[in-house]
């Protein structure tokens, strides 16, 4: 109440700051594959795992954006497989009047980091009820993630040979 007061009492106007918001988050797909069960629960030795991730966005709605971090994690143990889960983890963001160079790196980089932590706790899930320890993944710096991409992109146009002769 005081807070609203003050801004009437300042005769400012909040509509057109910038606002970022989570509207919801969601699982969107999730598969779990246990191929050689039985057999699986009594091979000797760690599986090696590999996690894989892709971040994707887009737009829903006016001022709606959705955000799609999907995982995908696969432990193999001479040559087979004991597990595979993929997991779309998504969230709906609500953003208005920022501006638009900011829109893709919010999206790409802190909505994910937003996302993680539950995507995290799902995928964890998934691999206990497989009957597996559950993988619990560090935290990942999904902005130096996008910065590393930027700058490849950015080298690979200045990298880049003419496409033919002038």
């Amino acid at each position: 109440m005081a807070d609203d007061q003050f801004s009437a009492d300042q005769g400012g106007n909040d509509d057109n700051l910038p606002q970022v918001g989570m509207i919801a988050q969601y699982v969107k797909d999730l598969s779990f594959e246990n191929p050689n069960a039985p057999a699986v629960y009594q091979w000797q030795g760690q599986p090696r795992i590999d996690v894989q991730f892709n971040i994707g966005a887009q737009t829903v709605g006016d001022d709606v954006h959705e955000v799609a971090l999907k995982v995908d994690v696969s432990a193999t143990s001479a040559d087979k497989t004991a597990f595979q889960v993929e997991l779309v983890y998504a969230g709906l963001f609500g953003i208005r009047n920022v501006p638009e160079d900011q829109i893709q790196p919010f999206l790409l980089a802190e909505a994910p980091r937003l996302l993680f932590p539950s995507a995290r706790r799902v995928l964890a899930d998934a691999i206990r009820d497989g009957n597996f320890p559950p993988l619990l993944l560090e935290p990942i710096d999904f902005g130096a993630l996008y910065m590393q991409q930027q700058d490849e992109a950015q080298a690979a146009l200045v990298n880049a040979e003419p496409a033919g002769e002038a």
